[in-house]
């Protein structure tokens, strides 16, 4: 076990760890700034912020011998014996002058820059610069210029600390960023004809510690200081990133990646981050309706009375042909919500048919160089449905298999769970649902099978939602709700918790405490979820 001594303090490493200087102050609750360091990417050592004084203790003598100058925290490794001293006059002092130089040719237009009040050389500068302006102020401008179709470039407030030419090179292997230029005259650029273009290229905007790398998508939209900032999981595929999801009076304005060392490390791909905007399209369906048979026309239903009104007609189908009743577990339901659907249905009918919903599958699987994947899954919970239809029926049927059953009238009551951001059922194979006697879909948007349903009831987005999910890798992440759905829009959560009779409002952390008991498959679920989620697979015997 190696010993490293920081600020006089004694640091204990496991002989495994390999830590820089920075990683081990952290440990010890000391923050050593920096910029161009990051533990995602190669360490360059090139915006000299992090300098601390650093030396060796010797094992027998126990003396320590100080090296005369200043080191980069960032390319130190942290051995046993080693000495570090982050808070000195010495260090302070040249944190400042670091601070100083970069100021001197960065232009002071915080006023409308997107990174205030996020932005590391702000934070830095009070926290470690000179007292006051030495050198003559810039004018309040930036030149400007477009890397790609996400992504643009404030040239003169970029402060060369490389990350976003890392990240190109190493993360997505792509290549497009380069450094253009020597000295004061360096500038980052795309090759020629070869824009910022990969799947992940908002991750730039992340990584860049200033204002030099701005969001097309979130550019002048939304100061940081009026949104909240909400732990989520996204919805996008399989994968289940860890993200950040930053809102203002419930308009989602930004998603950015949260990191999860087992799942996403510290990055994202760009069809999750810009994939939210369908939760505030104007198409979504707004408040449930109920087909009317004399008018022949959709009018609208009262949220209050559609439990008990739904709860009566499933159970008299249930009386009058037993097992004649189905439901559909979309994957984009929380674990949660599929359980209490499912539990729902058997208690009404303990024959009832239960099937996973379509699976939308998107070409294919695509990795990049340090194992990041986007998954062609375009689902977040497959397999945590798939646990929960195991548990019930003892067997993962899928929409297919229900279809035939649906055709022949076998089928006379059909909850049709939905969450599709994208088309997803033809007008064919909607027809066949004709001969249902009740018929309930709940969706985000208009389909071929809504408008064949008795009961359509609108869905709640991924933003919207409590709940689990279940990641292709067996990874269980909770989240709690970061928006409110619009007005006239019910959690499927809420709706199921008042039909099965459940006390008070919906809390979905009884419910996964409930499945944890109950289903051996998430028995490790059964303690507080911790940020980064649990593995489900850790209790199972293999």
């Amino acid at each position: 076990m190696a010993t490293v001594i920081i600020n006089g303090q004694e640091l204990e490493l496991d002989d495994d760890e390999r830590l820089n200087g920075i990683q081990a102050a952290a440990r010890l609750g000391y923050d050593i700034p920096h910029y161009c360091w990051h533990p995602g990417l190669s360490v360059v050592a090139s915006c000299r912020m992090c300098l601390v004084e650093t030396g060796r203790r010797d094992p027998e003598s126990g003396e320590i011998s100080m090296m005369p100058k200043l080191v980069p925290g960032c390319q130190t490794p942290a051995t046993d014996g080693t000495v570090f001293v982050t808070e000195s006059d010495k260090v302070k002092q040249a944190r400042a002058q670091v601070e100083e130089g970069l100021l001197i040719n960065h232009p002071i237009d915080c006023p409308i820059c997107d990174k205030a009040g996020e932005c590391r050389l702000q934070d830095y500068y009070f926290e470690h610069g000179q007292g006051s302006r030495r050198a003559d102020l810039r004018p309040f401008t930036s030149r400007r210029r477009s890397l790609g179709d996400t992504v643009t470039l404030f040239v003169d407030r970029c402060v060369m600390c490389s990350r976003c030419v890392r990240f190109t090179r190493e993360i997505t292997g792509t290549g497009e960023l380069y450094v253009e230029g020597r000295g004061a005259g360096e500038e980052i650029d795309v090759f020629p004809g070869f824009p910022l273009a990969n799947k992940m290229a908002g991750n730039v905007v992340d990584l860049c510690p200033v204002g030099a790398l701005g969001d097309k998508d979130f550019l002048y939209s939304q100061r940081v200081w009026f949104m909240k900032s909400h732990d989520g999981v996204c919805a996008g595929c399989s994968t289940g990133c860890s993200i950040t999801i930053d809102e203002n009076q419930d308009r989602v304005y930004r998603l950015r990646p949260r990191e999860n060392p087992h799942i996403n490390e510290w990055w994202m791909c760009d069809e999750g981050r810009y994939g939210y905007h369908h939760v505030h399209s104007e198409h979504r369906l707004a408040g449930p309706q109920q087909f009317d048979a004399e008018a022949r026309q959709y009018v609208n239903a009262d949220w209050s009375r559609l439990p008990t009104e739904l709860d009566k007609k499933f159970t008299a189908i249930a009386k009058r042909w037993p097992g004649s009743v189905a439901g559909v577990l979309s994957p984009h339901l929380s674990v949660e919500e599929a359980y209490l659907l499912a539990k729902y249905l058997r208690g009404v009918d303990p024959e009832a048919t239960l099937v996973l919903g379509p699976v939308p599958v998107e070409g294919e699987d695509e990795s990049f160089p340090q194992g990041f994947t986007i998954r062609a899954e375009k689902c977040p919970n497959r397999r945590g449905v798939e646990a929960v239809l195991e548990y019930f029926t003892g067997r993962v049927a899928t929409f297919d298999d229900l279809l035939p059953d649906v055709a022949a009238g076998k089928l006379h009551a059909i909850w049709v769970s939905g969450g599709y951001r994208n088309d997803w059922i033809d007008e064919a194979t909607a027809e066949s649902f004709d001969a249902a006697d009740l018929l309930v879909v709940q969706d985000l948007f208009d389909s071929p099978l809504m408008q064949r349903a008795h009961y359509q009831l609108p869905a709640a987005a991924f933003a919207e939602r409590d709940g689990s999910y279940v990641n292709v890798a067996d990874r269980l992440q909770s989240f709690r709700w970061a928006i409110r759905p619009p007005m006239g829009v019910r959690t499927e959560g809420s709706l199921l918790w008042q039909m099965s009779a459940m006390p008070g409002m919906y809390r979905a952390g009884e419910v996964l405490a409930e499945i944890a008991r109950e289903i051996g498959y998430f028995s490790a679920a059964v303690e507080e979820i911790p940020a980064v989620g649990v593995d489900l697979k850790v209790n199972l015997l293999v």
